[in-house]
């Protein structure tokens, strides 16, 4: 059975928004002066290990409109060449960039997924998409990218209300700038 792994990159105070230039959010670009090789090697070893991505509507919409863009190195190549699952009830096919839209409850679609042979299924962002499967408990695993950074505000990835979620740590690194790549699992699985 396939796994779904979260990937967030979240700040001390549990922040995962960053716009970048176009947004309005204050501290656009917070990542980038802790971004190092480590980093780029761990988002590599995922990214690779997974063969589709799922995503809701506003990382879909994002990753769309930057990531075709690119090309010629081979994490690139590999985001642009893999399968996406968009999670939308305000989309509609046909959807760019090897994108298929999830019809019906999206817990029902993931779970379909999961019982597919095939490798990881990866979820980057993707934050009210990832709060719905984590109450459903859909989510196999969650790598943190914790940077040394307190924003004060902006947009959680776990929101107010949600269930209590008790976790596992099963790998904890930090890099050379700081950054804690914390990997967990649910206490469930």
């Amino acid at each position: 059975m396939r796994k779904v792994k979260v990937i967030e990159y979240v700040t001390l105070d549990g922040v995962m928004e960053d716009p970048g230039p176009s947004g309005d959010f204050k501290h656009r670009g917070w990542t980038m002066p802790y971004w190092n090789d480590e980093l780029a090697n761990s988002q590599s070893d995922q990214l690779f290990a997974s063969d589709a991505l799922l995503l809701g509507r506003e990382t879909y919409a994002e990753f769309v409109a930057a990531w075709p863009l690119r090309s010629g190195d081979p994490f690139t190549d590999r985001m642009n060449s893999l399968p996406k699952f968009v999670a939308s009830t305000s989309l509609q096919e046909p959807l760019a960039w090897n994108a298929t839209l999830l019809h019906g409850d999206v817990i029902d679609e993931v779970a379909k997924l999961k019982q597919q042979p095939g490798q990881d299924i990866l979820i980057y962002g993707s934050g009210t998409l990832a709060n719905t499967l984590l109450q459903a408990n859909v989510i196999d695993e969650y790598r943190f990218n914790l940077y040394p950074l307190v924003l004060g505000s902006g947009k959680r990835f776990f929101r107010d209300g949600s269930d209590t979620l008790a976790l596992v740590l099963t790998s904890a690194e930090t890099t050379g700038t700081g950054v804690g790549v914390l990997t967990y699992q649910p206490s469930n699985k």
